[in-house]
């Protein structure tokens, strides 16, 4: 339930060349002495609403897709050739429009837009670590929860097009180095490393082998058969091209909420500071050992408990008997939050609230 009382400020910060922020996740909660009583990794909220400040400034907030890339298109660079078969089948390539080396510690001039896990594949991994860091591929991960945004594609020797593609997972020690995995997203674990197997975590990581360097654009690429994980050869004189999504970073300034991702545009260049309304899931208190976070909840949730039991046993003489208490409970928690929603004016064209006809900030005396 969307309570008032669950209404709260969630704040992040943002990372430099970062567009893309899961909701973040509840960590496992230990329930007993046995591990098959684990409350698992759990949002943390369940949603957002429009009021979003970026850096103190409101910022326009979407739900929908279509509008929001309308207006925030992702520029898709035009495949490059980055290469030229040799006969072999590993390669180290640069792409040439890559920012290069960052200005700053902290902030950088332009770059390329880095693969994601979504929120359902960091929950695959059991490990509430976004985005995922190792020298492994993680290959717990769905390949529908990885979003790739760089490629790079060849032929082989046998005429078969091989895709290489980032995974969103970053090499432990520097998270500028994303792990690149072979491109076969035809199943939910349909991809692999690029010379491992599809069922263990085989190929170690290193910043010289099967990674990108988003900020040089240097990458070490191995074509593999994602059947069989065997190496393949590109013939000589054959193109190896790239193509990926280059931004021009700055401060964002609208936000896309879609698949409990938070998308920004422009790509943040620093640090900023996201502000967003939302509400608490209060899994934090479904272990026993801990207090229900507000106390006129008690007999609506035990009420509810013992509505579910009833409906799971099939009596439905005891539900029906039941059901009239539990609406009242329901009725009564949803009274606090009504009267505090209710206590604020609904502004109309007439009334808008404060220092109605300003414009600007709470100084502004109008214009004439």
């Amino acid at each position: 339930m969307q309570l008032f009382d669950l209404k709260t400020t969630y704040q992040l910060q943002t990372v430099p060349g970062v567009d893309q922020y899961n909701m973040p996740l509840y960590n496992v909660q230990i329930e007993g002495a046995n591990p098959g009583t684990d409350i698992a990794m759990y949002p943390v909220y369940q949603g957002f609403l429009p009021y979003a400040r970026i850096g103190g400034v409101s910022v326009g907030f979407y739900t929908q897709r279509g509008e929001f890339f309308q207006y925030w298109d992702n520029y898709i660079q035009p495949y490059e050739t980055v290469g030229i078969g040799n006969g072999g089948s590993n390669y180290t390539v640069q792409i040439p429009f890559a920012p290069g080396v960052q200005n700053t510690v902290n902030q950088i001039p332009s770059g390329i837009l880095r693969g994601h896990v979504d929120t359902t594949g960091i929950i695959a991994t059991g490990n509430n670590v976004d985005p995922p860091i190792g020298q492994n591929l993680e290959l717990a991960i769905p390949s529908t929860s990885i979003f790739p945004a760089v490629y790079f594609t060849s032929i082989d020797s046998t005429g078969q097009s091989r895709i290489i593609q980032d995974s969103g997972q970053f090499l432990t020690g520097n998270v500028n180095y994303g792990l690149l995995m072979t491109g076969a997203n035809t199943a939910p674990f349909g991809y692999q490393e690029l010379n491992g197997s599809q069922q263990t975590s085989g190929q170690i990581y290193t910043t010289t082998l099967n990674t990108f360097n988003y900020n040089t654009g240097i990458a070490n690429i191995t074509f593999t058969d994602p059947t069989t994980g065997l190496a393949v050869n590109i013939p000589p004189g054959q193109q190896i091209n790239a193509q990926c999504y280059l931004y021009n970073p700055g401060i964002p300034r609208a936000i896309l909420f879609y698949n409990n991702i938070l998308t920004l545009r422009t790509v943040p260049d620093t640090q900023y500071l996201v502000e967003l309304e939302a509400y608490l899931s209060p899994a934090a208190f479904l272990s026993s050992g801990q207090a229900v976070q507000f106390a006129y909840m008690c007999e609506y949730l035990a009420r509810g408990a013992a509505r579910k039991i009833l409906s799971d046993t099939g009596d439905s003489e005891q539900f029906a008997f039941y059901e009239p208490l539990f609406k009242e409970q329901e009725m009564l928690v949803w009274k606090r939050s009504q009267r505090q929603f209710t206590s604020t004016r609904t502004y109309t064209i007439y009334a808008q609230g404060n220092n109605q006809g300003g414009i600007g900030n709470n100084t502004s005396i109008g214009m004439p």
